[in-house]
């Protein structure tokens, strides 16, 4: 006697997830509602490749962040190169502006968008998955505050075009090379005197700045009295995040001056904002970004000045849920044709082809099922019409058109239910 071989049954990776319909469509939705501003707003569709040069990262996010250090996916080809998933996308997008050369075709600031999946080695949880989804935006090559207020304005628009309310705008400046390395003097001497455990205390010989984005409850409480950044900007910097702060004031944009907010990447100058919404508990981010000036000479290149910002479709999902917000998605399909006989099959095939070209969202009862079975799935399809034909309809060129919410169904000339679709449904 064989013994059988047990079937292994596969599942997504752990701190993963699959997109599936019907909740794939609000994802979908989302996706475009965030794009839709950058689109009205002269940004481009740039793509990049999931993986990339584990130096790319170690440069442009920073040796010392956790997401170099702990979170990022790397690995070695067969043929020795080291590369990483991507865990996030502004170092990748400049890096593809850069090798096209495209800030020398004479149009700066060069306005690109993105979207796509991004992978962090994180523990999951509710909101922090290690596989996400998220639309980007970057303006390369221009130091101008109506830049930085345009990007947090376009989000803005993006979030409440979707029907959020409850999210808040927290804003900072981190200064540059000129005031930064004052502030970051005095912030070192500050946090060495208080009681670090030792990977902290490696972090304020690195990159003090980042110690202040701690969410331990620990560390906080100590950072109670740490000198102000805001208090260190030189006057340069004092006078940029004042006009970015008078311009999203003038344009109705609410936010919140936060001298705390630093984000998780080294990369950061001057301007830095993060999107939060107060439902998600602990994991309140859904976005954010900032100006980035110094990064195209890490990676490489000339100084292009530039700011960008990231959203979480994932968290953007979770806050809309939050709110009790459901968006109005279109019906998958708008008509379902149920033939009956063989005949029927070829006519009414026919007709949803029709319907297509047309750009009418129109789906078929396949496998030959019977009336009670097609129907069935006419409604679980959500289709507004259903057209229905027998021989007998054929015989008299006619078809079945049922309303599926009123329940009314009368006969319709074969020849004009195309038409006769299309205007009901216009």
């Amino acid at each position: 006697m064989t013994r059988e071989t047990p079937v292994t049954t596969f599942q997504a990776p752990r701190g993963t997830y699959d997109l599936l319909p019907p909740d794939s469509a609000t994802f979908l939705a989302v996706r475009e509602a965030i794009a839709a501003p950058l689109k009205n707003s002269g940004y481009g569709y740039v793509e990049t490749p999931g993986f990339e040069a584990v130096e790319l990262f170690a440069r442009g996010v920073g040796e010392s962040t956790d997401i170099v250090t702990k979170e990022m996916y790397a690995f070695e080809t067969k043929g020795g190169t080291k590369l990483a998933l991507r865990p996030e996308g502004t170092a990748s997008v400049l890096r593809a502006a850069l090798e096209a050369n495209l800030h020398k075709q004479g149009v700066l600031p060069v306005k690109l968008w993105y979207s796509g999946s991004y992978y962090r080695y994180e523990k999951p949880q509710k909101g922090r998955y290690r596989h996400f989804s998220q639309v980007g935006a970057e303006a390369i090559g221009a130091e101008d505050p109506a830049l930085d207020a345009e990007l947090i304005i376009l989000a803005d628009q993006a979030y409440r075009s979707l029907g959020l309310r409850h999210f808040r705008i927290l804003l900072n400046s981190l200064g540059d090379q000129e005031c930064r390395p004052v502030y970051r003097e005095a912030l070192q001497e500050f946090l060495r005197g208080l009681d670090l455990d030792e990977e902290t205390r490696r972090r304020v010989e690195i990159n003090p700045l980042r110690v202040l984005d701690d969410k331990r409850p620990e560390v906080r409480r100590q950072l109670t009295g740490a000198p102000s950044l805001r208090d260190s900007l030189c006057d340069g910097c004092r006078a940029y995040h004042q006009e970015v702060r008078e311009l999203l004031t003038e344009a109705g944009v609410s936010f919140e001056d936060d001298e705390k907010l630093v984000r998780g990447l080294d990369y950061y100058t001057r301007t830095t904002f993060e999107f939060v919404h107060d439902g998600l508990g602990s994991q309140s981010a859904v976005g954010g970004g900032g100006r980035y000036d110094g990064l195209s000479e890490m990676l490489g290149g000339p100084a292009l000045p530039s700011v960008g910002w990231a959203l979480g479709v994932d968290r953007t999902v979770l806050a809309l849920q939050a709110e009790g917000v459901s968006l109005e998605l279109p019906p998958a399909t708008s008509v379902f044709a149920v033939p009956l006989g063989e005949e029927a099959r070829r006519a009414l095939f026919g007709v949803v082809t029709r319907l297509r070209r047309a750009g009418v969202a129109a789906d078929f009862a396949y496998g030959g099922r019977g009336l009670k079975g097609a129907m069935k799935v006419a409604h679980r399809s959500g289709a507004r019409y259903t057209v229905v034909a027998g021989e007998r309809d054929l015989a008299e060129g006619v078809v079945q058109l049922k309303n599926m919410e009123s329940g009314e169904q009368r006969p319709v000339p074969l020849s004009t239910v195309v038409d006769e679709l299309g205007a009901l449904l216009a």
